[in-house]
């Protein structure tokens, strides 16, 4: 056990002189505003890229499981 403890010890040691860089976080306003039709645009592009392959799939999952080699026979 005191082989663990020392262990702990030297890794909290080499963790306290590490250096941790400070996120670059500003208030400033937006430098172009995106307009309502922009931002509707964009939502359902990005609703149709991410969940359309997932609802073909799971629409067509029963021929999925019907092709040779596709799922428990």
């Amino acid at each position: 056990m005191s082989g663990l403890n020392r262990s702990f010890n030297l890794l909290r040691g080499v963790m306290k002189h590490q250096i941790i860089p400070k996120a670059n976080i500003s208030s400033k306003p937006a430098k172009h505003v995106l307009s309502a039709a922009e931002q509707i645009f964009v939502m359902a592009t990005m609703f149709v890229t991410i969940l359309g392959p997932s609802g073909w799939v799971l629409t067509n999952l029963e021929e999925y499981k019907k092709r040779p080699g596709g799922g428990a026979e």
